[in-house]
């Protein structure tokens, strides 16, 4: 079997960043997946599973109200890895089009307050396992040390 795209990438050298993992078309559609990388893998620990899944609830949130971007997300959750997300947007677009969305996007989560959404049994099926208050550390690092001044390597995957 082919390894699949996002086997390719040489993990060892991959930093945090925003990359295009890859671009499906279908039909005269074009669909960008987006690798939001938090962590460097195997290097540094992953993102625990309270933390991951309660950014994926605010990300998730957030993108989907977006008076801009909304219209035009298709999905957007963790890594199976758990260093980082992935996101799906309608159209070929490239990694530095989406930065300031990406900035505006964990800027929320850094400072939101109150219920996080979904987090209810009614509308999410493993409810309690939540953490707001790391999730938003987990944010804060990475809009700090990746996103507030990211630089083309960090938007173009390692060789």
């Amino acid at each position: 079997m082919e390894k699949i795209a996002s086997f390719t990438i040489n993990h060892l050298k991959l930093e945090p960043g925003i990359y295009v993992s890859r671009r499906d078309y279908i039909g005269d559609e074009v669909i960008t997946t987006f690798d939001l990388r938090m962590t460097r893998p195997n290097f540094e620990p992953v993102i625990n599973t309270a933390e991951i899944h309660t950014l994926e609830h605010l990300g998730a949130t957030f993108l989907r109200n977006h008076s801009e971007w909304g219209k035009k997300v298709i999905y957007f959750g963790p890594m199976g890895c758990r260093t980082g997300f992935y996101l799906l947007l309608a159209g070929e677009l490239d990694s530095k089009d989406i930065v300031d969305l990406v900035r505006e996007m964990f800027t929320f989560m850094v400072a939101f307050e109150g219920t996080v959404p979904g987090a209810s049994a009614r509308d999410c099926g493993n409810y309690l396992d939540m953490n707001l208050n790391m999730a938003k550390h987990v944010a804060k690092r990475y809009l700090e040390n990746t996103l507030t001044n990211i630089d083309e390597k960090h938007l173009v995957y390692p060789e």
